[in-house]
């Protein structure tokens, strides 16, 4: 007797990443675009059908099978697949091979080397470092790469361990600003602002004073809640660039 074929067994996946949630004693799947699900955990993609390859709840993915709607309202108190679909993304784990394990936690691991690259300079001659550098720095200092977080939320951690645990001199890089503020009427708000500074390369004075210098770039957001709250509206914060940029020429 021939098999009747359901519409779910028919589509080919391709790209897939299958998210799974054990539940109630019970295996729930769903299939998604791969580089989606990280960007709907952090909250970049908020649409579920530009993350979902198939809008529906498997038990098994590679086999098509979906789950009934006893099995969901027994596990989730619910039938309403986009709710549960949102749960299944939040609390599910990702399911990869070894070898899509190992390729995106190396390309992971570069991604996080060439931010700190771009950061952070030699102390000394204030010039940045190679990327391949500091990937060797990386697996000295024993830095290991969490697969579940962004790159760019794993750098701090990152140029401290190297810092703390490698043999590679590394700071970050200074930032060059420029503030502005009013001459009078604010008592005391230049000396606030210096103590940011690591260097003051320019200062010019008249109706209002004129700041060019290099911080941490830890320091910006202290100067910039300085500003708004001293100033209110009457100062500026400039951006001019990071001063290993500038070495570079």
């Amino acid at each position: 007797m021939p098999q009747i074929q359901q519409p779910s067994n028919q589509i080919k996946l391709t790209n897939v990443a299958i998210v799974r949630l054990k539940k109630g004693g019970k295996r729930f799947e769903i299939a998604c675009y791969k580089n989606k699900v990280q960007e709907w955990r952090t909250g970049v993609e908020t649409n579920l059908d530009d993350v979902l390859q198939i809008s529906n709840v498997f038990v098994n993915v590679s086999k098509g099978e979906v789950a009934k709607s006893g099995d969901l309202q027994k596990a989730f108190g619910k039938t309403d697949v986009e709710v549960i679909v949102a749960e299944i993304l939040k609390k599910g784990e990702v399911q990869v091979n070894e070898k899509e394990r190992d390729h995106d936690l190396t390309s992971l691991r570069k991604e996080i080397a060439t931010l700190v690259a771009e950061k952070c300079v030699e102390p000394e001659t204030q010039r940045p470092y190679s990327v391949g550098i500091i990937e060797k720095a990386m697996a000295e200092a024993g830095f290991s790469v969490k697969q579940g977080k962004t790159a760019k939320s794993q750098v701090s951690e990152c140029i401290k361990l190297l810092q703390a645990e490698s043999n590679l001199p590394i700071q970050r890089a200074r930032m060059r600003i420029k503030v502005t503020v009013p001459a009078t009427g604010y008592p005391g708000l230049k000396e606030k602002v210096l103590e940011s500074a690591d260097t003051v390369e320019h200062e010019e004075s008249g109706e209002e004073i004129e700041l060019v210098m290099l911080i941490d770039p830890s320091q910006f957001r202290v100067i910039n809640e300085l500003l708004q709250k001293e100033c209110k509206g009457h100062g500026r914060l400039e951006t001019l660039t990071f001063a290993a940029t500038a070495s570079t020429t």
